[in-house]
């Protein structure tokens, strides 16, 4: 079954857990005692109505305050798809985790109080999708019940967003705006009876129609080498294989690829998922390849078609989202995990903090606990790599503290 990675954005008492759960219950998703459990801390807590956040906000902290605190990742499914949903906090103090929460997700929910409108934490939200370059994102106006269900207001909040949207460089983005009120189910997996001026989709519809091919960027073909397969048995005596993940396009049985950073080339010869052949692997597929000749390859390497070989560098220029509560300083030494390629990294210059509603850059010297900045760094050996916007999985990586092992940044090259 497909399954479809999700991330919620949204500003504190937007609604994000609330959507959440309503999703979950009008999937069938949540237990008897589940929603037993919500009933009876609703009526303690002297509702009316069932408190669907409940249902997501797992730590005591995030009960008791009404706020997302942790990335949570939910799942549940319907006869079509499988979904995971990361909860993100919408805070700023929280922008490790929403990014940490993005990363992997195909599609992006941002919702928005339609009381409160387009406001600066809607830009950071908008800002981190265009930055980890989502290509699916629902606008969900939440709330629409304390506005009068008023198409007037919903159409304004449309406007504002879409001058923000004109601020993005990221054209192959798709915007889709749905009213909702997430408290009593509109517009979430039913249509809206009090909204009959709206002839969009729902949410859950608007989701169940998005297909694979909607997500995949056009870029080239790379395999980086998790681990060399060498069973050394009498069935499988010579055998070598190499294990990896796909990213970026296919690649196929007869393609001529380049190891880097050895640039030794051979072909492939076969390519294997557990016990099964395939002539053609797509983008995203894990699978095992072999190689017509003998030649050496380990962990950290990366196979790409020997026309498509990416940029050596031993400088990059990233933009980086600090997580760490030391500051980033130039002269700073960590480990620069690339892939499955780790690399000895100085901190040569920070070059100015993003502004996050698409502004001016501010120029700094330092990066402080979720700020995001534009950030050059010199390695101790060339790698492999491709800008972000060319090629997701080859153009990110993470900054590791040496000390702690602390994951301290993660960036995204230019």
């Amino acid at each position: 079954m497909e399954v479809l990675k999700i991330a919620t954005a949204g500003s504190v008492d937007d609604g994000k857990s609330t959507l959440i759960g309503r999703l979950l219950y009008d999937t069938k998703s949540l237990t008897s005692d589940k929603i037993e459990a919500i009933e009876k801390v609703s009526k303690k807590n002297g509702l009316d109505y069932l408190d669907f956040s409940l249902a997501t906000d797992g730590l005591v902290a995030e009960r008791e305050q009404g706020i997302t605190i942790d990335v949570a990742h939910i799942y549940f499914s319907t006869p079509k798809k499988s979904y995971i949903i990361a909860d993100t906090p919408g805070h700023i103090e929280y922008t490790r985790n929403m990014v940490t929460g993005a990363s992997t997700s195909q599609t992006s929910i941002v919702l928005i109080d339609a009381r409160k409108g387009v406001i600066e934490q809607t830009y950071r939200h908008f800002f981190i999708n265009n930055l980890l370059r989502v290509k699916e994102v629902i606008v969900a106006v939440n709330k629409m019940d304390l506005v009068n269900y008023s198409e007037e207001v919903f159409n304004g909040i449309v406007q504002d967003f879409e001058e923000l949207r004109a601020k993005s460089d990221f054209k192959d983005q798709k915007l889709t705006f749905i009213p909702v009120s997430a408290l009593w189910g509109e517009n979430i997996a039913e249509k809206s009876s009090a909204m009959s001026w709206y002839n969009g989709q729902t949410i859950l519809e608007h989701l169940e129609d998005l297909k694979a091919e909607d997500f995949q960027e056009e870029s080239q073909a790379r395999f980086s080498v998790q681990t060399v397969i060498r069973p050394k048995t009498d069935e499988f005596h010579d055998y070598r294989g190499y294990a990896g993940k796909i990213s970026g396009n296919s690649l196929k049985v007869g393609d001529e690829v380049t190891v880097l950073p050895s640039l030794k080339f051979s072909t492939i010869k076969e390519i294997h998922f557990f016990d099964e052949s395939f002539q053609e692997a797509p983008a995203g597929s894990s699978v095992t390849i072999t190689l017509s000749d003998d030649i050496n390859v380990a962990r950290g390497d990366m196979l790409v078609k020997s026309n498509e070989i990416p940029k050596e560098s031993r400088v990059l220029d990233a933009m980086v989202c600090w997580m760490d509560n030391k500051v980033l300083v130039p002269g700073a030494k960590y480990v620069l995990q690339h892939n499955t390629n780790g690399i000895l990294a100085k901190i040569d210059k920070v070059e100015g903090h993003v502004d996050t509603n698409f502004g001016t850059e501010e120029e700094v010297s330092s990066l402080y606990l979720n700020d995001i900045g534009n950030v050059k760094i010199k390695l101790s050996k060339a790698i492999f790599a491709d800008s972000y916007k060319h090629n997701r999985a080859n153009g990110r990586f993470i900054l590791v503290d040496t000390q702690t092992n602390t994951t301290a940044g993660v960036g995204f090259i230019k």
